[in-house]
């Protein structure tokens, strides 16, 4: 499995940014897909997921409400559509491919099998 990440870049406070995660590999729809966000001098933290199906979805209480996880299994993408963003959210973003399926775990690095490279986000106030 192989990831790629794309769709950062700098937006103004309060505005909205795209991310995209193609995955190169089989059986897409049976990978619970995640992202995960690292802002500088700080730990990886958990931001979204998605179930294979699309159907279930988990947030980061920081980001509920204003940030939505999407999949398209035609097209084997993940997306994270992110609105109201601040400063705050500035961060390197990474999605990530679990092939254990969903469950509680979602929100822990160790679940993932698959990262990939990461896309920067940049927040101006």
């Amino acid at each position: 499995v192989q990831l790629q990440a794309s769709g950062g870049g700098l937006v103004q406070l309060g505005g909205s940014l795209t991310l995209s995660c193609a995955f190169s590999g089989r059986n897409f729809r049976t990978y619970a897909m995640g992202w995960f966000r690292q802002a500088p001098g700080k730990k990886r933290q958990f931001v979204a997921a998605i179930i294979g199906s699309g159907g279930i979805t988990t947030y980061a209480d920081s980001v509920k409400g204003r940030f939505t996880i999407s999949r398209d299994n035609a097209k084997n993408t993940v997306y994270l559509q992110m609105n109201s963003l601040s400063p705050e959210d500035t961060a390197v973003y990474y999605c990530a491919a679990a092939y254990t399926g969903w469950d509680y775990r979602v929100v822990r690095e160790d679940k993932y099998e698959s990262w990939g490279q990461g896309t920067l986000v940049t927040v101006s106030s």
